[in-house]
């Protein structure tokens, strides 16, 4: 258990059953009345942010996350495989667990999966990735003036917006927070 009063920003706590992260905090001590904590809280298997107050003093049970470095490895229908780094045991997690970062993943991908309770809850694929170009439209010279971006297709499959000088076979760096082009390699 842990009380309001020590919240910390990125505290995982059990509300009603389901994880939340706290966002924000703010200890409110009024002129009249009991003090107050003001938490913004983001259910971690949702994403949904709440807006929650508690009494001072207030206990709230804390969840033991266990995160491990996993590698990617294959994807079976629905389901994406992992490999545990330590114990090498395969783990399987859903595609709707993954959620967007979904098209970031390939093969050998090393990557950090949240457990809570021997269950996983979420994945953490890393901040930047390389990839390579297998489809992008031709630029053309004199168009580089306006600083324009075209369409390239990604070998996982993700569509991001490049300079027009990118080429398919072109590796490049993308940072998976934003999808946004940042340098070719």
């Amino acid at each position: 258990m842990i009380s309001v009063n020590d919240f910390k920003t990125g505290i995982t706590v059990e509300i009603d059953g389901d994880l939340y992260q706290v966002i924000e905090f703010l200890h409110v001590k009024p002129g009249k009345g009991a003090a107050f904590v003001r938490t913004k809280i983001r259910n971690i298997r949702t994403g949904n942010v709440l807006e929650k107050t508690f009494r001072g003093g207030e206990k709230i049970k804390r969840a033991h996350i266990e995160h491990r470095h996993v590698q990617f490895t294959y994807i079976d229908g629905e389901m994406y495989h992992f490999m545990d780094m330590e114990s090498y045991e395969d783990i399987a997690i859903e595609k709707d667990l993954i959620g967007d970062d979904v098209k970031w993943l390939k093969d050998g991908m090393e990557c950090e999966v949240s457990f809570h309770e021997d269950v996983a809850i979420g994945i953490e694929v890393p901040n930047f990735v390389e990839l390579v170009v297998t489809e992008t439209e031709p630029g053309f010279k004199g168009d580089t003036a306006t600083g324009a971006t075209k369409p390239a297709t990604l070998e996982t499959g993700a569509v991001v917006n490049v300079p027009l000088f990118v080429e398919i076979g072109t590796k490049l760096q993308i940072d998976t927070r934003t999808g946004e082009y940042l340098r070719r390699l």
